[in-house]
């Protein structure tokens, strides 16, 4: 379940409180003295077997007692009462619960987790939607609604806050009231046995009265769920995200280096970044960051200009910004010459723009002008601090009218330091829409979380270069790996990983298997150059830990000589080991090669993760890695690899030129699309993968497999693109390629759209346009396969985008609405046809029970093929220029 009867959570009628009381310090008495005093609209009923009221409202004995049937019910019994009780709601007609009640499995007690299944087969035949249990409640300032036990109740506002922990959810009620902050609602989940972030996410992405969503995470269940509702909703408004257990100590132990270095925080932080979620650190950069991002539209380029009338300011401010990885703006010539005019021959000459300590109003006002004049500037951070020679309050004053001059384009930032001295300046600010900090490290942290969230969005909805076509081989790749797993070998030998990468075009050194140091020494003479020869066995994975891999040995006898010493020397070292033999490879001459190191780990609740790093035997030391969420395209890989430190030495140093980057990230695309086809693959480590101006090639690599009975798909967090609905068909002798929308096909749809005639755009979106928005154009290609689908027809001839056909789901997977279009001068070919009946078959594949669309009343065509398909045609409910047309799963159209 999803949305499903969570508006009996949010709109409720009416409400019971069940466990309600008088007697003080309990649970039941701080619930009912809430929910009583909020102010809530409607009806009321405390449940208490011992009480004929309840702070004198009427209780009742019992659920079945209750005058009517609550919407809402609220738990604060026994653990072992709950079940029952949310077996007798849902009996009559209650669809939403919220438990307070811990003792549910907490700490892994195997009584509480009966209890807690006990509930959820409760809540199942009712579709009882319940949140908790062992949480603080829900409070919804707009309706007077305080279900909780907090201490206070929040004020009215836009902002959304969802929180597994009550001691969190209790302290931030308090902290945000003395400072005014209100909210559209208060959800303490609790456990989260039912009602997750996923929910609550697909909720408030849609709810006009919330501005922007704040989470706090401890764990994130359904990932999948929730990386499709958090992409959703980050689309929309801000999302912002502090995640507890950043540094939790006892993370699953790997024999790989890919498995050591991702850890599942770092996993965390990579799906928050792949979904557009901006994760901060603490309750109160939380805030803030949601203050900054209200008060500024995203803006390109992270270059600051600092404004300050004192130089030591200046410099922390500049110290944080290099540590948030932002950049000084470079001062244009003209905005010196201009600096110069306006201000005194002691102001610093540079950036920070230190205007010395007796500046005025009117010296800030006149550098802020020249400053945001300068097109190289992104943002502008203006500093005080108080001085007995000049005015804080003035100089507040001059920036918020040389800011509003400037027009709402330009991004200004304040910090005026100190106390009372800044008190009525930082009032002033807040009145006039300008976000203001209180030291200048907030300031700039503030400017950082502007800086990531545009970056978070450019990544949602850039348009990716297209990947170039690449071919692998899966029968080939599963081969290696049937072979180790019928050995009962989770590792494969270095021969067998080699295979799997040479079957997804991964280029890899030559490689040579022999038996004994008198084999060794006979392939590296036909080689007839500099081998390296390493010890082969199915139990040691990391070989120069035991001595196992020798470099650059020149000659048979150099390398007869090193086997034999190399194969004591690994007896000695691990005797249990099997040892097979040797393999014998040319050594690679790449003088300005960098190491690099590409891999797969398996995160036990994100499912398999994309690594990119500085590779090498000190890979765990030098730690400087960045993680991704496969499916991977060119974009997102450029991304990853740009998160890298190494990552500057790949772009040229020096006399270094820079080294095949669209390589390279062509490779992790490669990658990623193994961890989304062979599910048997739990890690994969490619150390080192030789990078230069010539490509990419892979010199080692270990990979660790294991039987698996599901589809590989089903363990990504992100559905990959679903290659299997790739088909061919025929209209009218004309040979279409029908495969799913990709987010590269934007420029298609363009010039698809510019094909199609005022008549048939007015008909399709039920308006006239006569351009193609390009946010409209990202979002209808840049779409979530696991809930929404769009079928294109491209000519097989290279006509290009002839038509497209659309679904989007509930969250629930119950009902879909479609739209469906073809290009003016291909209409009558029966291509609409081709691609409804693919549409309908493909919903009704995943389950969906029905597909519906608004027709125009006058869209005759579209209106016959939609009967001819099987649909019915009704009147819309709210637009009488509309017919709803509505198509019913095959297994319920004998009850429609």
């Amino acid at each position: 379940m999803s949305q499903r009867n969570l508006g009996a959570l949010f709109h409720p009628a009416s409400i019971a409180l069940i466990g309600a009381s008088e007697r003080p310090g309990t649970v039941g008495a701080v619930l009912a003295q809430n929910l009583l005093k909020a102010g809530f609209g409607g009806p009321v009923f405390p449940v208490n077997p011992g009480r004929r009221s309840v702070d004198g409202v009427w209780a009742y004995p019992d659920v079945a007692s209750l005058p009517a049937t609550p919407d809402l019910a609220v738990i604060a019994t026994p653990p072992a009462t709950v079940p029952g009780l949310v077996a007798e709601l849902g009996r009559r007609g209650t669809r939403a619960v919220v438990v307070i009640t811990a003792g549910f499995g907490e700490g892994g007690d195997a009584a509480g987790k009966l209890l807690r299944q006990q509930v959820l087969d409760a809540a199942r035949p009712h579709l009882v939607r319940i949140v908790g249990p062992n949480c603080v409640g829900v409070q919804l300032p707009a309706i007077r609604l305080d279900a909780s036990f907090a201490r206070g109740f929040s004020d009215s506002g836009d902002l959304a806050f969802v929180v597994q922990s009550g001691a969190v959810a209790t302290s931030v009620l308090d902290w945000a009231k003395a400072r005014a902050i209100g909210f559209s609602a208060v959800i303490s989940l609790g456990d989260m046995i039912d009602v997750d972030f996923g929910d609550l996410l697909n909720h408030f992405a849609t709810d006009t009265a919330t501005r922007a969503i704040l989470l706090y995470v401890e764990a994130v269940t359904s990932p999948r769920k929730f990386m499709s509702a958090a992409r959703a909703a980050a689309r929309i408004k801000p999302v912002v995200v502090v995640k507890a257990g950043r540094h939790a100590e006892g993370a699953r132990a790997a024999a790989s280096h890919t498995g050591a270095l991702a850890g599942s925080d770092a996993v965390y932080d990579a799906a928050f970044r792949r979904a557009g979620v901006l994760r901060v650190l603490d309750l109160q950069e939380l805030f803030a960051a949601v203050e900054t991002l209200s008060r500024i539209k995203p803006f390109d380029g992270d270059r600051l200009a600092i404004l300050s009338n004192g130089g030591g300011i200046g410099v922390l401010a500049t110290d944080a910004l290099i540590d948030h990885r932002a950049h000084l703006a470079d001062l244009a010539p003209a905005t010196l010459a201009g600096l110069d005019r306006v201000l005194p021959q002691t102001w610093s000459k540079a950036n920070p723009v230190d205007i010395i300590g007796d500046a005025t109003g009117r010296r800030y006002a006149d550098a802020l002008t020249v400053l945001l004049a300068d097109p190289g500037i992104d943002a502008v951070l203006i500093l005080n601090c108080p001085t007995a020679i000049a005015s804080g309050l003035e100089a507040a004053e001059a920036v918020v009218g040389a800011a509003a001059a400037a027009g709402k384009g330009r991004v200004v930032l304040t910090s005026w330091l100190g106390d009372s001295a800044a008190s009525e300046a930082r009032k002033l600010f807040r009145r006039s829409g300008i976000p203001t900090f209180d030291t200048p490290e907030q300031a700039i942290r503030g400017f950082a979380h502007l800086v990531r969230y545009r970056e978070s969005q450019r990544l949602l909805m850039e348009v990716p270069p297209s990947v170039p076509e690449f071919t692998v081989d899966t029968a080939m790749a599963r081969r290696a790996i049937d072979g180790a797993l019928a050995e009962g070998r989770e590792w494969l030998d270095e021969v067998g990983a080699k295979t799997v990468l040479d079957a997804y075009g991964i280029p890899t050194v030559p490689t040579r298997i022999v038996g004994d140091a008198a084999a060794a020494a006979a392939a590296a003479a036909a080689l007839a150059r500099p081998v390296a020869l390493k010890i082969l066995s199915p139990d040691i994975t990391h070989k120069s830990d035991v001595g196992g891999v020798i470099l650059d040995l020149d000659g048979a006898e150099a390398v007869r000589h090193a086997a034999v010493s190399m194969a004591a020397r690994v007896r000695a070292a691990r005797p249990e080991a099997r040892l097979r033999g040797f393999t014998v490879q040319p050594m690679e001459r790449r003088t300005d090669a960098l190491e690099t190191i590409v891999g797969i780990a398996e995160d036990t609740l994100f499912g398999p993760v994309v690594l990119f790093g500085h590779g090498g035997t000190a890979v765990e030391a030098i730690d400087d890695k960045a993680l991704a969420l496969p499916p991977l395209n060119l974009r997102l890989a450029h991304e990853l690899i740009h998160r890298t430190r190494i990552a500057k030495l790949l772009a040229g140093y020096r006399d270094k030129p820079p080294v095949d980057l669209d390589a390279l990230a062509l490779t992790l695309v490669r990658v990623a699309q193994l961890a989304a086809d062979l599910a048997e693959v739990v890690e994969l480590d490619i150390n080192p993968l030789l990078v230069d101006v010539r490509g990419v090639i892979a010199l080692d690599a270990r990979i660790r497999v294991r039987r698996s009975a599901a589809p590989a798909e089903a363990r990504l967090a992100i559905r990959p693109y679903p290659r299997e609905l790739e088909s061919e068909a025929e209209a009218a002798g004309q040979k279409i390629r029908i495969r799913p929308i990709r987010p590269e096909d934007e420029p298609a749809l363009h010039a698809f759209f510019s094909k199609l005639s005022p008549e048939d755009v007015r008909m399709r979106f039920l308006q006239p346009l006569k351009r193609l928005p390009g946010v409209l154009a990202q979002r209808l290609t840049q779409i979530d396969y696991d809930r929404e689908m769009a079928l294109t027809a491209f000519d097989a001839a290279g006509e290009g985008l002839l038509g497209v056909c659309r679904l989007s789901a509930d969250p629930d997977n119950a009902r879909a609405e479609f739209a469906v279009i073809v290009r003016t001068d291909r209409q009558g070919i029966g291509l609409g046809h081709v691609l409804m009946t693919r549409i309908l078959a493909y919903a009704w594949g995943r389950g969906i029970g029905r597909v519906f669309g608004d027709v125009l009343a006058e869209n005759a065509r579209m209106l016959e093929l939609c009967r001819t398909l099987g649909a019915e045609v009704r009147s819309h409910p709210e637009d009488s220029t509309l017919l709803r047309v509505v198509f019913r799963h095959p297994r319920h159209r004998s009850g429609a």
